[in-house]
């Protein structure tokens, strides 16, 4: 394993927390239409950055260095990662980047419709998904010999975990969804709000379930308690962030303008949902990495193959 290749693979995924954190920026500011045009802003490649045209072409500049960045991770991919899964899902990844700049071109072209701003916002989460996979699977923690152990208890934490991470999801496009529903001058559709909160118990529910059991069941394997903890913490956090984002957006209705504690704490929020979903797939991998099960879905086989400079690689196999 490349140390290189992973610290970059993770630089690539911090960049893409950014960008979402930047779209955040974008709709709670409602600058989504600061600019009519695309890919220009104001028929320029550089315009003055000024009033809300500072966030949306901003986030412009953040896709498009991401998107670069995906490119050279792919580069890098195919020249020294011996793994073909590994580097198809390199392409994967920059597949959904360019899909995710020209979705978001079309929210623009559309002015903004509810279904395309909400298919932006979920492809940005699976993005992240597949670079926080790829973080894991680059990590030489991923390629060093390990003693597997049975998968115990039932149901079993990589079902668990598999659960956890769709929960969680979906939850994340419930709440796109509720975010692109109404501007800050308008209050929360109700039923969109209570069905948010409902996903919240749910994921309260199945998260819960899989730190639980990674915790009681494999309490001397750090590799599955650590993730496991930093999941309970994160959700804990978001939880409150969840609160606090619906109790200052109460408010928001009256303002002339989006007041800076709903816009600093709803983005937070975004961004810690974020972190609960990749904290969330690092657990579901690393449980498929070291624990036997049965052959349904993919596994991680326990022997390795040894490439021509006789490292170390692990193939998943469906």
């Amino acid at each position: 394993m490349s140390k290189g290749l992973h610290r970059f693979t993770i630089f690539v995924t911090g960049a893409t927390l950014f960008l979402i954190v930047a779209g955040a920026l974008v709709t709670s500011h409602d600058a989504g239409l600061a600019t009519n045009d695309w890919p220009l802003s104001n028929g320029q490649v550089f315009p003055d950055m000024v009033g809300n045209l500072f966030w949306e072409h901003g986030h412009r500049m953040i896709a498009t260095s991401v998107g670069f960045l995906v490119i050279i991770l792919n580069i890098w991919l195919w020249r020294s990662e011996k793994r073909a899964w590994v580097r198809r899902l390199g392409l994967v990844a920059l597949a959904a980047v360019i899909t995710q700049g020209l979705l978001g071109g079309l929210t623009v072209k559309l002015w903004l419709p509810i279904v395309v701003s909400a298919t932006h916002a979920t492809l940005a989460q699976l993005f992240l998904c597949i670079m926080v996979s790829l973080s894991v699977f680059t990590s030489p923690d991923w390629g060093e010999a390990r003693e597997t152990v049975d998968d115990q208890g039932s149901p079993s934490l990589r079902h668990l975990g598999i659960a956890a991470a769709a929960s969680v999801l979906v939850q994340l496009v419930i709440g796109a969804i509720l975010r692109h529903s109404a501007t800050w001058d308008q209050y929360l559709p109700t039923s969109l709000l209570l069905t948010h909160l409902g996903g919240a118990l749910v994921v309260v529910l199945v998260l819960g379930m899989t730190i639980i059991a990674a915790l009681r069941r494999y309490s001397g394997e750090s590799y599955l308690t650590r993730p496991a903890k930093i999941a309970a913490t994160l959700l804990i956090i978001q939880l409150s962030l969840g609160l606090a984002a619906y109790l200052t957006r109460l408010a928001s209705p009256n303002s002339p303008q989006p007041r800076n504690p709903m816009v600093g704490i709803t983005v937070a929020h975004v961004a810690c949902g974020a972190l609960v979903f990749a904290a969330t797939i690092v657990l579901t991998l690393r449980s498929f990495r070291v624990l036997k099960g049965e052959s349904e879905g993919f596994r991680v086989p326990e022997t390795e193959r040894r490439d021509e400079h006789g490292m170390g690689s692990l193939e998943l196999t469906r």
